[in-house]
């Protein structure tokens, strides 16, 4: 080989020995500014559909409807009056701790624990337990609520004694106390009040307290706070449940008024009335009859409505007049003349029945 032939050849090599020096050099240069530039139009947004992998929310894990209503759950917009859940977790010496959702945890006052008395929380509430609470104020400065269970179980208990009432039903309950106007009671919580004038002639006030009574009601008011009930009353219906008109009974005078006397007959007070002891006429009953008397009556009227049982002696008498002079062949003829009454009655039954067919025929 000659020696530019050789020198070519060489030539070569070095240019290939240069180009890999260099193309090594840009290798370890930094690359300049315009190799790293981006359009910004070319950046997804984090909310983009083209950056999900699935834009079909109904293969999601709950619909729109749940979502909503997910988010109702979590409805902080509390108010007085309100019904919610809440769960106990802290029970304290002055009442106990409640997570009802909200920011804060609500607080139960210890008198807001039961409308009933109870010794303590642990009487009513246990850790963990979930249940029904009433609001009672707004948010205080803390933005912390103040519950009840006292204010439902009032409202409950009104309407339980409501609808008592409309079913004229007959209730035990237990006087824990007496006053000078009569004794107290307690109905579903609520306290409630018997007039002395409703309690049995044969029950002494001052000796009440602790016995159950049945009872029944006169007066339920809620927006006065009102619940007057009657032993009388219940004793009256019990009564006239063995009772009839026409019945002869043995009773003790044991009061007397000016319009009559009221005759006392198993428990329960009955009204002889001053028209009914004979059929002569009577200035007043005092000249007839005296307080503790024992005597005979006829029952002439039952009103389980009002508890109130008519009485008569007038009915008894074989001659008008005998209750005046002599009572003694009264109540020795009683059952016989209660006989002649229940016939009267009857025939007068008989002959209304045949007046009330003829006039439908007719």
């Amino acid at each position: 080989m000659n020696e530019n032939s050789s020198q070519t050849v060489k030539e070569i090599s070095d240019d290939k020995e240069i180009k890999k020096s260099t193309l090594g050099k840009k290798s370890l240069e930094t690359p300049k500014e315009e190799d790293l530039s981006f359009e910004n139009k070319d950046i997804p947004t984090a909310d983009s559909s083209s950056s999900r992998k699935n834009s079909d929310f109904d293969s999601a894990g709950f619909t729109q409807e749940e979502f909503a209503s997910l988010l109702g759950k979590y409805d902080y917009n509390f108010k007085p009056g309100d019904l919610v859940k809440g769960t106990v977790f802290a029970l304290e010496p002055k009442g106990a701790m409640i997570d009802i959702g909200a920011k804060t945890a609500a607080f139960m006052p210890m008198q807001e624990v039961s409308i009933n008395r109870v010794e303590g929380l642990s009487d009513v509430l246990q850790p963990s337990e979930t249940r029904e609470f009433f609001i009672m104020t707004e948010e205080n400065e803390d933005g912390q609520l103040a519950l009840s269970i006292r204010r439902i179980e009032y409202q409950r208990a009104w309407e339980r004694v409501r609808q008592l009432q409309k079913e004229d039903a007959t209730i035990y309950s237990e006087v824990f106390a007496t006053n000078r106007g009569g004794a107290l009671v307690r109905v579903e919580g609520l306290r409630g009040f018997i007039p002395g004038s409703h309690i049995s002639a044969r029950k002494i006030k001052d000796d009440l307290e602790g016995e159950y009574l049945p009872l029944k009601f006169l007066e339920v008011d809620e927006e006065r706070n009102r619940l007057v009930l009657s032993h009388r009353r219940a004793l009256v219906e019990k009564k006239m449940n063995r009772l009839e008109v026409g019945e002869v009974v043995v009773g003790n005078v044991k009061g007397i008024k000016p319009y009559g006397a009221f005759i006392d007959i198993g428990g329960v007070s009955g009204l002889l009335h001053i028209s009914e002891i004979s059929h002569e006429h009577i200035e007043t009953p005092h000249n007839i009859l005296n307080v503790n008397d024992q005597m005979k009556v006829m029952i002439i009227d039952l009103d389980s409505e009002r508890g109130r049982i008519s009485l008569s002696t007038k009915a008894l008498e074989p001659e008008p007049g005998d209750m005046l002079t002599d009572p003694q062949k009264v109540f020795s003829k009683a059952e016989e003349m209660a006989a002649k009454y229940k016939q009267m009655l009857f025939e007068q039954t008989d002959e209304n029945e045949d007046l009330i067919t003829v006039s439908d025929e007719n």
